[in-house]
């Protein structure tokens, strides 16, 4: 979904000269016939080429060593399987540059995990850290052991105000739970329920999911919006027969939803739960597109998908980290993603182009 940066043999090719003759021509050394030179700088116009002022600022060759803090990957939370997608690509494009980055995962479900993973990273300090501050008050802590430290750190998925971080690329949290509260506006009859589901162990402390709430809540506050009745359930983990049990208590004291907001990306939960019960029609709004969520999208049981672009975070946050490193270059310190509504109809375009 990101485009990639035009390169010397880009030029090169399209104007049918070697590479060396477009460094002298972009650089202005050595002689280069005028209209070669025409040729050149045309391309570079049209290609949008901006000189590599990265290599220009490494004349030291000192190393720098990053690391990466994030959820590690499983069947119940593969969300995470795509950040390391982008970490890859960006360090793809700094091979020649004498920088490292070491991948560090932790228990989307142990605090205590996180903990210690954060204790160990610090036992040999690295020079950034790319952070998913999934627990808050643990995030907090560590975030300031980092500031301490002065080690900058870039946050991806989620971002705690209370901290001194470099820059923060993902969605606008808040906003994108008002995106889902008009979604559901659109989907819900007036007189029928709104259901939102956090499927989370310790709910108090996923700021990013309370967030996200928040948001979807305020959009009903608005004036003219229909007044439906919005409860919340939040269920500790995916065993099927807590799911069950505390979905159906929902459904017994509100026979009446009709739409289920999932918090997370565990929306192939409840449309497992939806068709089994036999609880149709009831349309499901939820978050990522993991294989489970893009089934159920296609069959019509989940009706919307919001999408984070998870592998352009890292990819973004590992240049914006270098870059600050390499060229004390402060970077734009909220960079938000665009909020893309995914639908049975458009699914593959976004599949196909991640």
């Amino acid at each position: 979904m990101f485009s990639r940066k035009a390169r010397l043999k880009d030029i090169a090719a399209l104007s049918g000269v070697s590479i060396g003759t477009v460094d002298r021509v972009l650089h202005n050394r050595g002689q280069v016939a005028e209209k070669t030179k025409e040729t050149v700088l045309k391309v570079a116009r049209e290609l949008n080429y901006t000189p590599n002022i990265m290599a220009r600022a490494l004349k030291t060759r000192k190393g720098f060593n990053l690391v990466s803090l994030l959820p590690a990957p499983a069947d119940e939370n593969a969300f995470w399987l795509k950040h390391p997608e982008g970490i890859a690509k960006a360090m793809s494009e700094l091979e020649q540059f004498p920088v490292n980055l070491t991948q560090i995962t932790f228990n989307f479900n142990s605090e205590s995990d996180f903990q210690k993973k954060a204790k160990d990273l610090l036992k040999k300090p690295p020079d950034g850290i790319i952070l998913a501050p999934v627990f808050r008050s643990q995030s907090i802590k560590f975030c300031s052991e980092l500031k301490n430290k002065k080690i900058p750190f870039v946050f991806v998925d989620n971002y705690l105000t209370e901290t001194d971080f470099l820059a923060y690329i993902g969605e606008d949290i808040y906003r994108s739970g008002r995106v889902a509260g008009q979604l559901a506006d659109l989907l819900t009859p007036a007189d029928k329920d709104i259901l939102i589901v956090n499927i989370a162990k310790n709910i108090r402390n996923m700021h990013h999911l309370n967030k996200r709430v928040k948001g979807f809540i305020s959009y009903f506050s608005g004036s003219g919006r229909k007044k439906n009745k919005i409860t919340i359930l939040n269920i500790p983990d995916i065993k099927s027969k807590t799911v069950k049990e505390m979905t159906d208590k929902s459904f017994s004291s509100h026979p009446g939803i009709r739409t289920i907001f999932v918090t997370g990306s565990k929306s192939f939960i409840m449309a497992e739960y939806i068709l089994s019960e036999g609880h149709a029609p009831v349309n499901i709004i939820g978050y990522d597109l993991l294989d489970k969520n893009v089934e159920f999208l296609k069959i019509g049981i989940i009706r919307f998908i919001i999408g984070q672009r998870p592998e352009e975070q890292t990819y973004r946050a590992v240049k914006k980290l270098f870059e600050y490193l390499t060229l004390n270059r402060f970077p734009e310190k909220m960079e938000y993603l665009p909020v893309d509504i995914v639908t049975s109809e458009n699914v593959d375009f976004f599949i196909n182009n991640i």
